[in-house]
């Protein structure tokens, strides 16, 4: 039968084929999962050796705006002082170029930084720069603070100060319980406090800037005259000119000495010593018309200059005279074989004092007529001071690094006498005569030849030679610089001032003589006229 046949066929089909398992058949794995023990087998051979990660580029760390600094270990007050320090690495110092507007704008521009800076540093620390570890401040929230707990806390047995954790409200303020004072007619108010002030800065500060103020001094930088001086020389070491208190300038060229009349310009020749000596030294007494004239081969002529008569001629010398001092009636005279004599002109001696200290030339000499006391300066790089006629000084002083040219007495200070070196040193120096000690030195970064205060202000004034042959008007004790004059194309030898203090002049080897208008003029000058003049006294 047909259907007994496909029956046959049928069940013969499926005995002759085993049965599958679910091993066997891949699409039973994809229905029934895979297998648990497999699969911690794999998870465990992972974590025992991991594979390795990819190489990837560092990622670059962004930072954030904002920086909170930390104060502890910092000195602020060390580091506020360093701001304008020259030698502060965090702010470099590039020499400071003079704008072309003159020396008044320079020194108003000067004026203005110091007072922003001034005010600058009230409005930032008010009365006191903060320390690195302040002290406590007595405010008025000093009672609130007390309770809370500090970090770090204060300790006084160990050194060392573990960090503590603040308690909370670390940054809670709490408004001063204080009322505003009442008067019957309503609140009194303080109509100076800043919370009524419309100005940014605080009310002592507005005081400073309201305050008048002393404006720089105005000086000329151009000669008000310039004279001929042929023959000038240019030697360190004489002294060549001097004005007297006649109003008369001395000047010594070559083997003559010439007259300067201030009043009237005319020039007259005093002498001529001729061809076989020169003129070194020339200096005015104090009071009168005499002047004294040391020569290079070791005499002292005492002239009248109102009668242009010579009174006198004094030996003793072996050398050049290049230095000369008058206190009254003696004259002092300095030489280079290394002497120094007093001679008392009323007297018929030669000399009343002979002194024996330098080991080299004498080029300075200085008396201070109200102490009596007399400074000399020698190529020794020496600076003694001798008590009156004593033959043995009072004080030696040996801090110089190069000759001592240049000395000048404080008419304004007691005892206080200025000093200034040569090339090799560029300092000025001042001490105290009274004590013998030193009081102050400046660096003026070139050759100091002459040295001279002022009569009518506490100002001091220096010429220089190498290497800017400038003339410098200096503010005593601070030594700040008022005015700085150039001119000369070489070195400044010669100072010297007028009777009434207002006027300087200076002589070079470029063989001028310049006249500065450098001081004001003296309140009292006429009473100090009328007191050094002998005539005006006469009734």
């Amino acid at each position: 039968m047909r259907g007994g046949s496909e029956f046959e066929n049928r069940v013969r089909h499926s005995t002759s084929k085993p049965p599958k398992t679910p091993t066997e058949s891949p699409a039973s794995k994809q229905t029934v999962g895979p297998d648990a023990d497999a699969l911690r087998a794999a998870l465990s051979d992972a974590v025992a050796t991991p594979a390795p990660s990819p190489s990837r580029k560092r990622q670059r760390v962004i930072y954030g705006d904002r920086f909170i600094p930390n104060r502890e270990g910092i000195d602020l007050q060390a580091s506020y002082s360093l701001l304008h320090a020259e030698g502060s690495p965090s702010t470099p110092q590039k020499p400071q170029k003079r704008t072309p507007h003159g020396e008044l704008h320079f020194q108003k521009t000067e004026e203005a930084n110091r007072t922003f800076s001034t005010l600058l540093r009230s409005e930032l620390f008010h009365n006191e720069i903060p320390q690195s570890t302040p002290t406590s401040l007595s405010t008025r929230n000093s009672a609130v603070r007390e309770g809370r707990a500090r970090t770090p806390p204060t300790s006084n047995g160990s050194s060392t100060k573990a960090p503590s954790t603040p308690s909370k409200n670390l940054f809670t303020y709490m408004s001063p319980k204080t009322r505003t004072p009442q008067t019957r007619h309503g609140p009194k108010v303080d109509t100076r406090s800043e919370i009524y002030s419309l100005s940014p800065v605080r009310f002592d500060s507005q005081r400073m800037l309201l305050s008048p103020r002393k404006q720089p001094r105005t000086v000329s930088k151009v000669p008000y005259k310039v004279l001929d001086a042929p023959e000038l020389a240019d030697d360190f070491y004489l002294n060549l000119v001097d004005w007297g208190s006649t109003n008369i300038l001395g000047v010594g060229l070559g083997s003559c000495v010439y007259m300067w009349n201030s009043a009237s310009g005319m020039v007259t020749k005093l002498c001529d010593l001729g061809a076989d000596d020169t003129v070194t030294s020339v200096s005015w007494i104090q009071r009168g018309s005499h002047v004294s004239i040391g020569t290079n081969k070791g005499y002292v002529q005492i002239w009248d200059a109102k009668e242009c008569r010579r009174l006198r001629v004094m030996t003793g010398h072996t050398a050049r005279v290049g230095a000369l001092a008058w206190n009254d009636h003696i004259l002092t005279s300095g030489s280079r074989d290394r002497t120094i004599y007093h001679r008392d002109v009323r007297a018929p001696v030669q000399y009343v004092a002979k002194l024996s200290g330098h080991k080299q030339e004498v080029c300075g000499l200085k008396w201070n007529c109200e102490d009596g006391q007399l400074a000399s300066g020698g190529n020794d790089n020496k600076l003694f001071v001798w008590d009156k006629l004593n033959e043995q000084p009072l004080y030696k002083f040996t801090e110089h690094t190069a000759a001592v040219k240049a000395i000048a007495w404080s008419p304004h200070q007691h005892g206080t006498l200025a000093s200034g070196g040569g090339t090799a040193d560029r300092r000025i120096k001042f001490w105290n005569t009274l004590t013998g000690q030193p009081i102050n030195e400046i660096d003026t970064g070139s050759q100091v030849c002459n040295l001279a205060w002022s009569k009518n202000s506490n100002e001091i004034v220096s010429t220089h030679g190498y290497s800017e042959n400038q003339i410098v008007v200096w503010k005593y004790p601070s030594m700040s610089q008022v005015v700085s004059l150039t001119g000369h194309t070489y070195r400044v030898l010669y100072l010297a001032m007028s009777p009434d203090g207002q006027v300087i002049v200076t002589g070079a080897g470029d063989e001028t003589l310049r006249f500065w208008n450098c001081f004001a003029k003296n309140k009292s000058e006429g009473r100090i006229s009328v007191a050094l003049d002998p005539f005006q006294q006469i009734r």
